[in-house]
């Protein structure tokens, strides 16, 4: 299994939002839109992208930038510069006419229920930017010429172009991000902990021990034990738990399955074992999770 593609094979944007705004420097655009992803990219000029908590990240013409989580960040030419305006959501799927002013901004959102899961979500960096050598100039080209057309099936376009610049960034960042990338990417060259963990995301819901996924594995249960931990940073058990509740929490935020049909997928034997686990975990009962996901979605 080729557990990057598993990821990454969940990204499916849903009514896509995208804005383009041309400005002239001093310039400082305070993004709060609440999406659980943006990307932001300089089609002129340089700029700076500016979280809440961090140091600020300069990005220059080329390079994408993707930004996770909902709380507030900012894109200025100089991380001094004071927000001149917000950016929301009802801001975005709006462009200005490129006058050709020095610094030419192009955001897009993932927004919506569904679009990027919560386990991609949770192994990324609040900020990343991949370099524009990285050949990722003629999808944003693309993006930029369909914004300008304004003709039937735009927003079908739009979420495909934006569906596939970001795995083909996320795939660029996770081939070089070295030490920045999850422990259990990492782990994955492993012989023994990679073969582990392709067996628990092949057949989560096989009711593993440590035995049997040694075996499998081509190792003593000690031997395996102790690796994965210090590879993954948790033992086998405890990672295929949190496994099991990150792919229950995606189907509840992105499928109408029964709570008891998902339960049983991924491991539990019934409602009320992946409620207690689920809780455990995430602090917060499956259909709590499911009306809090069905909450953030916007009407359209």
């Amino acid at each position: 299994m080729d557990v990057l593609a598993d990821l990454l094979d969940g990204v499916r944007a849903r009514g896509a939002v995208f804005s383009r705004t041309i400005m002239s420097p001093p310039w400082s655009l305070r993004f709060t839109s609440g999406a659980p992803l943006t990307m932001g990219t300089m089609l002129r000029g340089r700029a700076w992208v500016v979280p809440v908590e961090g140091e600020p990240v300069p990005i220059r013409a080329g390079d994408i930038a993707v930004v996770r989580g909902r709380v507030p960040y900012t894109i200025a030419d100089d991380p001094a510069t004071p927000p001149q305006a917000v950016i929301g959501s009802s801001d975005y799927c709006s462009w200005s006419e490129d006058t050709g002013g020095p610094a030419a901004l192009l955001s897009g959102a993932f927004d919506g229920r569904g679009g990027v899961s919560g386990r991609l979500l949770e192994a990324l960096p609040d900020v990343l930017v991949v370099k524009d050598t990285e050949g990722h100039r003629p999808m944003l080209d693309l993006v930029a010429a369909e914004i300008a057309k304004g003709v039937p099936g735009q927003r079908v376009m739009l979420d495909r172009l934006l569906d596939l610049l970001l795995v083909s960034v996320l795939r660029t960042w996770f081939d070089q991000s070295g030490a920045h990338a999850p422990a259990w990417y990492r782990a994955f060259q492993d012989p023994v902990v990679g073969t582990a963990l392709r067996l628990l995301h092949d057949d989560p819901a096989r009711p593993w021990t440590v035995a049997t996924l040694a075996g499998e594995s081509g190792a003593s249960r000690a031997s395996l034990a102790r690796r994965f931990t210090a590879q993954v940073g948790e033992p086998p058990m405890t990672y295929l738990a949190g496994w099991r509740i990150a792919l229950a929490a995606d189907l509840l935020a992105e499928t109408d399955a029964t709570v008891g049909s998902i339960a049983r997928k991924v491991g539990y034997a019934n409602t009320f074992a992946l409620s207690v686990a689920f809780k455990r975990v995430l602090g917060t009962t499956p259909t709590e999770h499911r009306a809090t996901a069905a909450a953030r979605a916007p009407v359209r």
